[in-house]
């Protein structure tokens, strides 16, 4: 029986055999008139005035109510040695009249728990998670997981900024400079036009969504590139490392395409979503029938349902891929298992973090719009009512509010998932214990090894 303090509970044999709360100590086993030794006689002192050999009755009362016996011209027995149990004895500040009970409980009474001298006052409650890094090594609470995203950024700034930085400016001067040279904004016009021919509208809408496509595209190599390096920083931040931009990306580059291959597979799966649901609706409008048109709503409704359904399974694929090493396809079926009865929680945390993050970059990229809407050569009037140019102008400062909102975004966003990912990896397999020994914790068996690496 354990009895270290506040463990022990009233009435338990403690670990020497002892009865709590006996009138004496224990008879040892080399007593006269114990077993296998003769009686004092009775004319010598100190002899026994009962039968010789005597021992406990076999009858005892049950441990949860046994208390020291006491009777008439008795004092009462001295409080136990252990300073956990009831309140101090008498003449001790804060004792009571009672006995060591208090609080005039009698003299079998422990006393409150939690009180001072108490028997709840030895235990503090289970001592706090280790944390070698941005995370306690624990199952994490909502808040944990998004301040661990913010302690990344502001603890590795010099790294988590670069790498958005770097990213954020490359993606965003090929997006200018096809705009600017390229995506000349003539079929926006036409689109604008009321006297254009169905002809024109449709090839204006053609060109327009190839142009969408086309940036879509430059900001999704991006958007997969931050991420691999991300992903590998916010790991090596749970365990207390710095990384540098080049140790991030030779750790990522050998998965990167596999990154990319991911992504794209998974906008290909809701697109087929969103085409198999709408295709009924949109077959029988063409048919001529007005029931066309509330399919095709009803088939949308089912599409999106579906799609976040589906892609918040898959959304922990990404670190798994990236801190796992592995493809495409195990690291998809890993994302579904981990996910596997948290969908509420992970679809809330990951909604919670994009709602947080969009917020704070439209707060910085929404007035360097406007400015940009502003300084350009048709003015915020132009802007608003869509008949003005995107000029030069224009889109230089409005690519600079986007960079500084994407070095906002990409860590958030990245951070979070890796979290959430190694949230559900602690909860499911333990995976505290495998970090601990990777960040060469004190009792922890460290192999000076990284999880995933």
């Amino acid at each position: 029986m354990n009895d270290t303090p506040g463990w022990a509970s009233p009435g338990s044999s403690p670990s020497d055999g002892r009865e709590p709360g006996a009138s004496g100590p224990a008879e040892p086993a080399d007593r006269p008139g114990g077993p296998g030794q003769p009686a004092r006689p009775a004319d010598q002192p100190g002899a026994e005035p009962t039968n010789p050999g005597t021992k406990w009755s076999k009858e005892q009362p049950p441990p949860s109510q046994w208390s020291a016996p006491t009777g008439p011209g008795q004092a009462p027995p001295p409080p136990p040695p252990h300073q956990g149990w009831g309140a101090p004895p008498p003449g001790h500040p804060g004792g009571g009249p009672g006995g060591y009970g208090g609080q005039g409980g009698g003299y079998g009474g422990y006393g409150p728990p939690g009180g001072p001298g108490g028997w709840g006052g030895g235990w503090g409650g289970p001592p706090p998670a280790a944390k070698p890094g941005v995370i306690p090594l624990r199952p994490l609470g909502v808040g944990e997981i998004l301040d661990g995203a913010v302690s990344t950024m502001r603890t590795y700034w010099r790294t988590v900024l670069g790498i958005s930085l770097t990213v954020a400016v490359f993606t965003e001067v090929i997006v200018v400079l096809l705009q600017g040279l390229v995506l000349d904004g003539a079929d926006s016009e036409v689109l604008n036009d009321p006297d254009a021919t169905l002809s024109e509208l449709g090839d204006a809408l053609t060109d327009t969504m190839l142009d969408s496509g086309v940036v879509f595209l430059i900001s999704l190599v991006g958007t997969v590139l931050a991420t691999a390096l991300l992903t590998t920083v916010t790991s090596r931040a749970v365990l207390g490392r710095s990384v540098t931009i080049g140790e991030a990306w030779r750790d990522a580059r050998p998965q990167v395409v596999k990154l990319f291959g991911l992504i794209v597979l998974l906008l290909l799966i809701v697109a087929a979503i969103v085409t198999v649901c709408m295709a009924p609706g949109l077959l029988v409008s063409a048919a001529g029938s007005d029931a066309g048109l509330v399919l095709a709503v009803l088939g949308s409704l089912a599409a999106g349902v579906l799609s976040v359904w589906l892609m918040v399974r898959l959304s922990l694929a990404s670190p798994a891929l990236m801190l796992e090493k592995q493809g495409i396809k195990q690291a998809m079926s890993r994302s579904v298992k981990l996910v596997r009865g948290s969908w509420w929680r992970v679809f809330g945390i990951q909604l919670l973090a994009t709602v947080i993050a969009n917020v704070v970059a439209s707060i910085i990229v929404i007035p360097f719009t406007l400015l940009a809407a502003t300084v350009g050569s048709d003015g915020i009037g132009g802007f608003l009512d869509g008949s003005g140019d995107l000029g030069w102008t224009f889109l230089i400062v409005s690519g600079i509010g986007s960079v500084i909102g994407s070095m906002i975004t990409f860590p958030i966003t990245a951070g979070v998932a890796v979290l959430l990912y190694i949230d559900q990896r602690i909860r499911r397999e333990a995976l505290d214990l495998e970090l601990a020994r990777a960040a060469g914790l004190p009792g922890s068996g460290a192999s000076g090894t990284t999880p995933g690496s």
